[in-house]
């Protein structure tokens, strides 16, 4: 059940916050913060932004955190011209400057080499054909050989990191490691747009035949003011920072917000580094999890299967993936839960994932799945990171 579709959108932020070479392949099968998210991300679109998939990302996702980043290796975006012109952008530098107590050249100068790219709102609009949901085709450009032995060797490198986050947070090790996987493949894919392009593009030529322009566009400028904030107190050059079409940051694709809230010097250096300290890398991602009340000793989900006699899917359907539901109601209304299921104490949620044109397939969602998706709005998104951090895990006990 989910009306979170692969495409859905940013809070992470995440967005979640993905990479250009992420985005293309996961957009032919999916279609990808900041707190709310990531995602956020609208508070949060994307630890991670608006395409999903990609950061706590604003993925298409409603989140973290994240975005999807643009491949490192990819050629430098064509620009459109700079900022400097623009006597709209540069009123707006004013003002952030003196809201925030800037310095008022310094601001003006960021804002007026910054450039518009117009392949960004062109990644940022829906698809005029959306492809059919797939999950499986889904999961398949996730949990695959290459991401899991990756993930198996960040793991063995950072284990007393992720240990430590876990007992710090409560957030287990698999799930970090899983966020990461499917953001950035571990730190490979992190975005080749300068940061403060991608967000001016954004806050000032937002495209306004998307279909939610009038939320998305002042969400990408304060994103903008954020990140200049952001910039200034860690003594940046705003000009220089890369990240995802979307202003997504860093192996966990966080947005500047997300960033300014939920990120965490967890290798005690006295700074925050989501570019090259793994240790804050993992320490951001679980403090984010715990913001968005991740619950210590929780499963994600329960298999699920439906007794047609009694089945009103319509009603279990209705919350999409809020969880609502108690055992009690849930099975009366044609979920049959078995084992631990049974046993659960919190609330659930009905999650479907669309397989094309073959039969869904179904999940029983608890509130740890829900804070899943507070990283990139979206129910596949979701499930990727947990099987990926569970294949990780099970390779890693081989």
């Amino acid at each position: 059940m989910s009306s979170s579709s692969i495409f859905d959108p940013v809070t992470h932020l995440r967005l979640a916050t993905w990479s250009l070479a992420i985005a293309c392949s996961a957009i032919s099968a999916m279609a990808v913060a900041s707190p709310a998210k990531h995602g956020h991300h609208t508070a949060h679109r994307s630890v991670h932004s608006d395409q999903a998939a990609p950061s706590a990302k604003p993925q298409k996702s409603k989140s973290k955190g994240g975005t999807k980043a643009v491949s490192a290796s990819a050629s430098r975006p064509v620009a459109a011209g700079a900022y400097g012109s623009n006597e709209t952008a540069m009123a707006w530098a004013d003002d952030l400057a003196q809201r925030q107590g800037l310095d008022r050249q310094w601001v003006r100068n960021a804002i007026g080499q910054a450039q518009k790219i117009p392949a960004i709102t062109q990644y940022i609009m829906p698809p005029a054909t959306p492809a059919a949901k797939n999950w499986r085709a889904y999961r398949s450009r996730f949990i695959e050989p290459i991401r899991i032995q990756a993930g198996l060797r960040f793991w063995q490198t950072h284990a007393a990191t992720l240990a430590r986050a876990e007992h710090t947070f409560g957030v287990p090790a698999e799930i970090i490691v899983g966020i990461i996987g499917v953001e950035t493949l571990y730190g490979q894919n992190t975005g080749n747009f300068r940061v403060i392009d991608a967000l001016a593009t954004l806050a000032f030529d937002f495209p306004m035949q998307h279909p939610r322009a009038a939320e998305r566009q002042p969400y990408f400028a304060n994103e903008l003011g954020q990140y200049l904030m952001l910039a200034q107190r860690n003594g940046w050059n705003p000009l220089r920072m890369k990240g995802s079409y979307a202003g997504a940051m860093g192996w966990p694709q966080f947005m500047p917000g997300s960033w300014a809230q939920f990120a965490v010097d967890f290798d005690g250096d006295g700074r925050i580094d989501l570019y090259n300290s793994p240790s804050d890398v993992i320490g951001s991602v679980a403090n984010y999890f715990k913001a968005f009340n991740w619950q210590p000793g929780m499963p994600t989900h329960y298999p699920v299967q439906f007794d047609a006699a009694r089945l009103n899917m319509e009603a279990l359907m209705a919350p999409d993936i809020l969880p609502t539901f108690n055992v009690s109601s849930f099975t009366a209304k044609g979920a049959v839960l078995e084992g631990a299921g049974l046993q659960h104490a919190g609330p659930l949620a009905l999650i479907e994932l669309q397989n094309g044109g073959e039969t869904p397939s179904y999940v029983a969602g608890t509130e740890n799945f829900y804070a899943v998706t507070r990283y990139n709005w979206s129910s596949y998104y979701a499930l990727a990171v947990i099987e990926l951090g569970q294949e990780i895990k099970a390779a890693r006990q081989r």
